[in-house]
Formats: structure tokens, sequence, C-alpha cells
């Protein structure tokens, strides 16, 4: 199958890098020059288990280099869907699917608007995914499942055949006649330790060595678990530290979340799609979120903090 990441960052990469290895032409995209000249140059090598191994790909900084793909499996920032997917129109053929495996809740919309509704599947992964350097990413994939699933939860043969791909490539995957429930699934292990580790700084190892911490993160995924309940979302977790301990599951010490992988680059995070949405439907449902409400005020002051730290740099 020739497959597209659109976002070939950590966990893209990460994704693509096995994807390759399981005898598919993976075309890697990513807008950093940097990170696309050191896998063309040297390959992408992979850390798994504290081992590296070196994977020959394709890379680019554009989608237009690459032609028309059977795939595209979309993971840009949340907050980049629409521009990314616009500059990445020429990926798209008759045949084309669309897999949306982004953190959070709302780029199956924005993709289905762009490329018809018809083209996109949804999914969540557990894989992770930390950039060491330009072109050398851990890639935690050892146990962690990937679902996907049709918008309207029928389960089709081309949904099938994208998890026949992955699994044959080491990557387990299935497919869910439940798809919103699983993204919220998803949601609860993102709302977990995202924020959290964002604001102390803490990579996994030294998160879950602090008890306060991890009751931080059970009263959020509570709270997010009342929204989707009350919302009629159909959950397969049954507590709130299942999230907890999910997230960390065959995950390596070193391990970042995303969101503290974006702050230390300076950028901004996904938190309006993750905690954030959670407070969104809490108030269409209304479910008090005033956990995840102070976990999107605390990231949102980092993010300025950043912002103005960074111009008193340049001024």
């Amino acid at each position: 199958m020739k497959i597209c990441i659109l976002g070939a960052g950590a966990l893209g990469c990460a994704i693509g890098g096995v994807l390759t290895e399981g005898g598919n032409e993976v075309w890697l995209v990513n807008r950093n020059a940097d990170h696309v000249d050191a896998m063309n140059r040297h390959g992408l090598t992979l850390r798994s288990d504290g081992v590296d191994r070196m994977v020959n790909v394709h890379a680019a900084t554009m989608a237009m280099s690459v032609g028309v793909v059977d795939l595209v499996v979309v993971l840009v920032k949340s907050f980049h869907t629409r521009q990314a997917m616009e500059a990445a129109r020429s990926l798209v053929g008759a045949d084309t699917v669309v897999l949306s495996l982004q953190n959070g809740l709302g780029h199956e919309e924005v993709l289905a608007d762009m490329v018809g509704r018809d083209r996109v599947l949804a999914g969540k992964t557990y894989v992770g995914g930390t950039q060491l350097a330009p072109g050398h990413v851990i890639a935690g994939t050892q146990g962690k499942e990937t679902l996907i699933g049709e918008l309207d939860g029928r389960v089709t043969e081309r949904a099938r055949r994208v998890a026949d791909t992955f699994s044959a490539s080491g990557l387990e995957t299935t497919v869910s006649d439940n798809i919103l429930g699983v993204m919220w699934d998803k949601l609860l292990v993102n709302v977990s330790t995202g924020a959290l580790s964002g604001i102390t700084r803490l990579n996994y190892g030294y998160l879950y060595q602090v008890p306060e911490i991890e009751a931080a993160a059970i009263a959020a995924v509570a709270e997010a678990m009342a929204v989707a309940q009350a919302s009629g979302v159909r959950l397969s977790t049954a507590e709130p530290r299942d999230a907890w301990v999910k997230a960390s599951a065959g995950l390596p010490f070193e391990f970042k979340t995303s969101m503290l992988q974006s702050l230390e680059k300076g950028s901004v995070t996904e938190i309006d799609y993750i905690n954030g949405a959670v407070v969104r439907w809490g108030q269409k449902c209304g479910v008090a979120t005033p956990v995840n409400q102070m976990l999107v005020a605390a990231i949102k002051g980092i993010e300025r903090a950043l912002t103005a730290n960074a111009a008193s740099a340049t001024a």
C-alpha cells in the first residue's frame, strides 16, 4: 500500500517507520527541513527498548512531491488540520482514503468538509513517539493498539484492508463499530497525562512517581467520563484510573507526552482539543468540569509565558 503520513513528527515517524518495515511504500511529510533532510540522508532511526535500528524511508517537506496515495494518515497538530489538508490535496485520488489518528476530538468533521465524508476514516492509536533528534525517535509500538472505523459505524472492506495492512506490519489494529466511543476512550488517556506532564515538565517515569499527580489525573478523567456518559457516548473504559494506567503501559521511563514535547519546542499545544473538548462538551450537557478547566488555564498560561519570553528575547 502507498501511504503518506501527513505530519510525520515523533508519532508519525514511529508509525511510518514500522509500516515501511512491513513492506509498504510510505512517505513521511513534515515541514521541518532538518528532520526531513536527516531522514533522507541517513534514514530514520527508531529506538525500541533502548536499541536503535535504521529504516530507509521516503521523506518530504511538501505533499505535492509524493503523488496520489492509497491512504493518507493525518497526524498534524489539531489546529493545523485544515491548512495541512489543503496543501495536500494532490495526495487524494479516486480511491484514496483519509484516516485521522490525531489526538482529541473534531478533526474528522474538518477532513470530511474538505475531502468528502465518504473518504474519511476515524481512528485512535495508543502508539507513542518521542523525538530525540532530527530523524531519530523513540517508537512505543509494542503492545499498543490502534482502532479505526467508519464515521457511520459500518464495518467496511476498506477499513478492514487498512487494519490488515497495519497489523501485518506489527501495529495491532482492529476495526470498531463504535468509533465515537473509541475516540472518547483515547481522549481519556490524553486527559490523564497530557496537561499534567506539560505543567510539571515531567516525563512518564517521574510523572508516575507522584501520588498527587495521579489523584489529579484520575479526577480529570472522572469528569470526562461523566461528560461522555451524559452525552450518550458508549465507553469501554470502566474506571477513571484505567485511563491513567493505560497511558503509560509499555512505554519507556523517558517517554514524553506530545503536549510536553510541544511546550519544550516553544509551540502551542492541542489543549483545546483535549481537556478543552471535555470542557466544551460539559457545557453542552450541563456537567461541571472544574479540574479540566484548571488544566486548560494552566497550559494556556504556560503558552502565553513562552510567547512573551520569545518576544522579549527578540526585542
